[in-house]
């Protein structure tokens, strides 16, 4: 999401630190470099100007100018402001006091408002809450229908109800609304989500049909679901439905694609309220809570280690990571097995380039992310299907599997006798790296030599 825009930012810091000394004339230089690189990430002009003007001011203090590293005091006040423009602290979800918690979705069409909400059902039934899910959008057509495959996706309750009876669509809305909240605390729910209609545009009618929802639901989170590849047009639409809604949140979609990033950057801004969740896939459980300052960390360089060990306890086998880790590092080494129910583990985490993006670009990481531009993610796939064509005792000891065995082991998995023997040479260099490790050496050196076989063959 933030590719550009972080590289750029760390380049124009690269150059500050290429300065004998730091002057206001660089400073100046380094700030109109970072206001390009934010324009050109499509943040809000008004957003650009505030954040500069806060940077400029504290950075041509006589206490950076004097201070013994001044490059980093530069950066950390870039850090400081975009936290504070993002959000200091990650959003408090209210809850009601008397259930069930009503939260109403609301956002333009397309924006994954639906899958939004069956996410963030998952995400309060692994907090012990029990969500039930209800779709209001009597419009566009098997909208409702989408909804409930969504609901049995995530195993959450949902009401359907009944469309006939009313001749109108916004008394059918609101009907269906007032039932799902009594059926939600007939059935022992104590948190209703409401899935709106959505809209193509700003919509007058439709725009009255939500605050009538307010109206009758007294909802405790009106959430706003935002496409962040669609950029400042997210914002300006935040900015209307918050003027006529007064929103309390707001949710990223998309936010592992290859948009720019401003929306992330200027929503909270122009809204005044917290970005609360992020969207960061297609599964169910890639949603999680916003923190700005990890969000940060990543924009700079930084890394989101806190986001990966979270990701890590929650999806691993500690056991088996700690059975591996002591095979790795001891003198016998780990089995093709072993290495097999690794990379299974791995899997689990999402994509190699998911992953290393949340380790800092700089010291003993820096080159890890370009390396892993490059990694085929199917390759994993394949390397596992190779591992599966072998025997028990093939898998035991790879020693073994002589130029036939090879052969069998290509056909049985259906690549190449190359890819066997290149799989094979990379869990050799792998077996020997953890040994070093184990006795004490250079981590970051072997572990690009092995990303880079990961590439496949011919890339």
């Amino acid at each position: 999401m933030f590719e550009n825009l972080s590289e750029k930012l760390q380049r124009t810091f690269k150059n500050l630190r290429g300065q004998g000394t730091i002057s206001e004339e660089n400073i100046g230089e380094a700030l109109r470099e970072i206001r390009l690189a934010l324009l050109e990430a499509d943040v809000n002009l008004d957003v650009v100007k505030e954040l500069i003007e806060h940077i400029r001011a504290k950075a041509v203090g006589q206490d950076v100018l004097t201070a013994l590293s001044p490059t980093e005091q530069v950066i950390k006040i870039v850090r400081d402001e975009l936290i504070t423009l993002l959000g200091k602290d990650t959003a408090r979800f209210k809850f009601a006091s008397q259930p069930p918690t009503v939260i109403l979705m609301a956002g333009l069409q397309g924006s994954g408002k639906t899958t939004t909400s069956g996410k963030l059902a998952a995400w309060l039934q692994k907090g012990g809450h029990r969500p039930m899910l209800v779709s209001v959008d009597v419009y566009r057509p098997a909208a409702r229908e989408q909804l409930k495959i969504v609901a049995n996706t995530v195993k959450a309750k949902i009401y359907e109800g009944e469309e006939h009876g009313d001749p109108a669509a916004t008394p059918l809305v609101l009907r269906l609304a007032k039932e799902a909240r009594r059926e939600a605390i007939i059935s022992g729910c104590d948190v209703l989500i409401v899935d709106t209609a959505g809209r193509l545009a700003l919509d007058a009618d439709l725009m009255s049909e939500m605050q009538q929802l307010k109206s009758l639901l007294n909802p405790q989170e009106i959430l706003f679901v935002a496409d962040a590849m669609t950029g400042q047009d997210a914002v300006r639409s935040a900015d209307e439905f918050h003027k006529k809604l007064a929103l309390t949140g707001s949710v990223l979609t998309k936010m592992d694609g290859d948009a720019r990033g401003g929306a992330a950057l200027s929503i909270r801004h122009v809204t005044g309220q917290p970005v609360k969740f992020i969207g960061t896939g297609e599964k169910p459980d890639a949603f999680e809570p916003f923190h700005p300052d990890r969000i940060v960390g990543r924009i700079l360089g930084m890394g989101d280690i806190m986001t990966l060990i979270e990701h890590a306890e929650e999806k691993l086998d500690r056991k088996q990571s700690a059975d591996f880790a002591k095979k790795a590092l001891s003198g016998d080494g780990f089995s093709l097995e072993d290495f097999r129910d690794q990379l299974r583990q791995i899997k689990k985490l999402g994509s190699m380039q998911s992953i290393l993006k949340m380790l800092p670009s700089v010291g003993p990481f820096q080159g890890l992310q370009a390396a892993a531009g490059q990694v085929d993610d199917g390759q994993l796939t394949r390397v596992e299907s190779i591992i599966n064509s072998m025997t028990t005792k093939e898998r035991a000891n790879h020693e073994i599997i002589s130029g036939s065995r090879r052969k069998r082991i290509a056909k049985g998995s259906g690549t190449s006798v190359q890819e066997v023997n290149q799989l094979l040479r990379q869990y050799a260099q792998m077996r020997k790296m953890f040994k070093t490790v184990g006795k004490g050496g250079n981590l970051q050196r072997r572990m690009m030599g092995t990303m880079a076989g990961l590439r496949g063959p011919g890339r």
